[in-house]
């Protein structure tokens, strides 16, 4: 049995994430079904646990850098990145305040994890995400996290005593929502986002105790939790199991929602119950100063509602509801860089448009690309494209996502990305209980899944043409340029801070000064081996004399091979090349 953490280490972090993206994994489905609030669009589960798989993504790539077990990241860079994969995959109005509530915890965790410092982080979240919300509603994830919060302020110096306070203030606090807000009320249900919270805070509570919450009508105090309207048990613990005899929570009597009525098409009458809405839900992260954000915070406001703006250091997500989507997007361009832009239609989302669909196409490729110029370039051809920004690799929901955009029967998929071998292939296999055919072609960089989506041909057959793209990439050796953080041992030797490093099919080859030098000494080995065609795909800082030079390079010294060159944008790498 493992040892069960005294305070809250890196080790524990990690634990946690996993135990909460468990959890929401578990009752997605069933806080998908009790979504009212703000829009019945029926997501609020999904959107929770696409954000914590970000950050549990997040936490994962700390300790992946670590190449030796014998020691574990500094807590402080653990609860760092949870935070800021909360961030960056933040998803919806739900996802997108326990964003903040994750990163206002960080804030203080990554001083220290005793119980003192939870009890702090967790008063300091709470009180960060009601900030960021524009116009706070009681009867929300808002109010449970205050709860969770105020009942653990009191509790000792025992980290286990004050996680277990934290949790049962929540689910207190979780059952008496729907007398709090009326739309809970009239639909028998909770809070769809403060039960993703009381999931989130029972896996803390399975981290430090080593056990889950108990899962049956009453808490760990005894107390049995409020009924609906109707008799239905609300506020069920983590894990989400009935009891016998029980209603499911959050559901009015008889356990489920009334038969025949899907749940974002409830009859809500009240504007301020969240029916009479917004068209668009519109979501973006944005590189900008506060300054700048507080300006955008006031614009967004006059917009529309439910805005929730989190995060900080010139970071931040962005979410509002609005009916001019175009205007939500051009306020981000005048206060800073968005990008990462998302726009929903609700009534599209959630079955209400009544519109003739679209037949969806036979065939389409979906490819994952380091830069917006990339993005270009293979939308250009038809591919549906997701972007993998540096530090921000795309969580298996992005590429769901992008698959259903596609709107195809049939699917390849590029990931182009080693570490997303994994993540593409639950993207794949959740695709495929949606009735797509999806192929996975594990192209390991940008230049393969060029190399693959030039061949791709939509008139042959699935199979023949998964084939062929497959052979392409396999065909197309692949090479980058990085600048080493540190000193390091490599398969070229040791190389040190500032060094520019050649890496030929993942591996360092080549260890040099400068970015001409080594580029033309990566390319000179690779095409020592043959080829006929040398792709070069150049980052945003790097000017066109360099692309030009290394052409002429080529030309020179090795007659009858051809050079394309493309603009990759704001990408990882300086260049990335690849040889055909």
């Amino acid at each position: 049995m493992p040892q069960l953490p005294d305070d809250l280490d890196a080790v524990a972090v990690r634990t946690w994430c996993s135990l909460a993206l468990e959890a929401l994994g578990r009752e997605r489905a069933e806080i998908d079904a009790i979504n009212v609030y703000p829009i019945a669009d029926g997501d609020t589960g999904t959107n929770l646990y696409l954000t914590v798989e970000s950050a549990a993504a997040a936490v994962e790539a700390v300790f992946a850098a670590y190449e030796t077990g014998a020691t574990a990241p500094a807590t402080a860079d653990a609860v760092r990145a949870m935070a800021h994969g909360a961030l960056i995959g933040a998803r919806g109005n739900s996802g997108t305040i326990l964003a903040q509530l994750l990163r206002g915890m960080a804030g203080v965790l990554a001083d220290g994890g005793d119980a003192a410092h939870l009890r702090l982080a967790l008063t300091r979240a709470a009180d960060a995400a009601r900030r960021a919300v524009a116009h706070p509603v009681e009867g929300t994830v808002l109010t449970v996290a205050a709860a969770a919060s105020e009942a653990a302020s009191g509790e000792g110096s025992d980290l286990r005593t004050v996680v277990h306070a934290a949790y049962d203030g929540a689910l207190a606090a979780l059952a008496k929502t729907p007398e709090q807000l009326a739309v809970l009320g009239r639909a028998g249900v909770v809070d769809a986002g403060g039960r993703g919270l009381v999931a989130v805070l029972g896996a803390l509570v399975e981290t430090v105790t080593g056990q889950a919450p108990v899962r049956g009508p009453r808490t760990a105090h005894g107390k049995a939790p409020t009924p609906v309207d109707g008799g239905s048990v609300v506020g069920l613990p983590v894990g989400g199991t009935p009891v016998e005899g029980v209603p499911e929570a959050g559901f009015p009597a008889g356990g489920v929602p009334e038969a025949g009525v899907p749940v974002g098409e409830r009859p809500l009458d009240c504007p301020e119950d969240g029916v009479a809405g917004p068209a668009f839900e519109v979501i973006y992260l944005l590189e900008a100063g506060d300054e700048q954000v507080a300006r955008l915070r006031t614009r967004l406001d006059a917009l529309g509602d439910s805005l929730v703006v989190v995060g900080g250091d010139g970071l931040w997500h962005v979410h509002v509801h609005v009916d001019d989507a175009g205007a939500a997007v051009e306020a981000g361009v005048e206060a800073g860089r968005p990008y990462r832009i998302r726009i929903t239609h609700f009534a599209t989302e959630s079955g209400h448009d009544l519109r003739v669909q679209a037949e969806p196409a036979q065939r389409a490729v979906v490819v994952v690309v380091p830069g917006d110029g990339l993005a270009g370039l293979c939308t250009e051809a038809g591919a549906t494209t997701v972007i993998a920004r540096p530090g921000e690799p795309p969580a298996s929901g992005e590429l769901v996502d992008a698959i259903r955009r596609a709107h195809a029967r049939e699917v390849v998929l590029l990931p182009n990305d080693a570490a997303l071998r994994h993540t593409a292939a639950a993207a794949a296999e959740q695709a495929r209980t949606e009735g797509v055919r999806v192929a996975l072609v594990p192209t390991r960089a940008a230049v393969q899944g060029i190399a693959a989506l030039a061949v791709h041909e939509p008139d042959r057959g699935f199979d023949e043409d998964v084939v062929a793209m497959t052979a392409a990439a396999g065909a197309t050796r692949y090479a980058e340029l990085a600048v080493a953080e540190r000193q390091s041992w490599t398969m070229a030797g040791i190389c040190q801070a500032g060094d520019i490093l050649g890496l030929i099919d993942g591996d360092v080859a080549v260890i040099g000064a400068d970015v001409p030098a080594t580029a033309r000494t990566v390319l000179d080995r690779m095409l020592a081996a043959g080829g006929e065609l040398v792709t070069l795909v150049l980052g945003e800082d790097v000017p066109d004399s360099l692309a030009d030079a290394l052409e002429e390079h080529v030309r020179e010294g090795h007659l009858a091979v051809d050079t394309v060159i493309y603009r990759g944008g704001h990408q990882r790498a300086p260049l990335l090349i690849g040889v055909e």
